[in-house]
């Protein structure tokens, strides 16, 4: 029987390898058994899955993935935890080994993986949450599914809804990916060191994503927006439009009060901008 590991698993396998959690990649271990089963839950992890996790550490999650029969390719930037990773693997689940693929690299630099994954089921450092995960979805249309336990304000970020003070640049991005939602908070006791913080999951089913428009026009618009949040649309877009129409003409041609901010658009929102404005080049 496989065997998830214990705060006391953790703390002997740092110290067998010299770890001290590093600010600088944002480390912070998982030592309780029943969260990291409470993700593999909550995403619905099954046989058959082909789990992307980015920054597996000391290996708590990765076991709890494998679990249900799934293959797991963990990402993980620092050498030592990276060698070491079939190591407890084996250690703990001898049975799992033959599904773990582990590549050593940082993962907003990743192009490619030993198999296409379906699923991205991660405790992601806090400093570069958000652009792994847009990153990942950007390169691999054959994930599916998304569930990451973040740093609680970025999980609001990622979830805030137009209108709200967390809205902006993270929010409207995610959501051309699919449906996102917030799938419960995370106690900052479960980990060591215990960062200064809670944690939550966030969770995203992809979806089409919408005609007539590429991402790079969406994301190039979205990052004009609110590159000034307190900038009107009229202001704020005036060196983004790409065609030779005025953008009064451009945001009256989408419906959009040239009044508004970027923190009050919806992505149908940016969309239709995005629309009207190749018409009006």
């Amino acid at each position: 029987m496989s065997r998830l590991l214990g705060a006391a698993d953790v703390r002997r396998i740092a110290t067998e390898l010299d770890i001290r959690p590093t600010k600088k990649w944002g480390q912070n271990f998982v030592i309780d058994p029943n969260t990291v089963e409470r993700i593999v839950r909550v995403a619905n992890v099954s046989r058959g899955d082909v789990v992307v996790e980015v920054g597996p550490g000391l290996g708590s999650l990765t076991l709890a993935l494998l679990r249900p029969g799934a293959q797991v390719v963990a990402v993980e930037i620092d050498a030592r935890l990276a060698d070491r990773l079939p190591r407890t693997t084996s250690e703990f689940d001898p049975a799992a080994i033959d599904r773990l693929a582990v590549v050593h690299a940082d993962a907003l630099q990743v192009h490619q993986l030993p198999t296409p994954p379906t699923m991205l089921v991660a405790n992601l450092p806090y400093n570069v949450s958000v652009p792994v995960v847009l990153h990942l979805l950007a390169e691999f249309d054959s994930i599916h599914r998304v569930l990451v336990m973040v740093q609680r304000e970025v999980a609001d970020r990622l979830c805030a809804e137009p209108g709200s003070r967390t809205y902006g640049v993270p929010s409207v991005k995610a959501r051309w990916f699919g449906d996102v939602s917030y799938a419960g908070d995370v106690s900052r006791t479960v980990f060591w060191p215990v960062p200064n913080v809670d944690s939550g999951l966030v969770s995203l089913t992809r979806t089409a994503p919408p005609a007539g428009v590429t991402r790079d026009e969406i994301f190039s618009l979205i990052d004009a927006a609110f590159a000034q949040r307190r900038k009107q649309l009229k202001s704020a877009l005036s060196g983004w439009l790409p065609g030779h129409g005025s953008v009064q003409e451009v945001l009256d041609a989408a419906g959009v009060d040239p009044r508004a901010r970027g923190e009050e658009l919806s992505l149908e929102d940016f969309c239709a901008i995005t629309r009207a404005a190749t018409s009006a080049g």
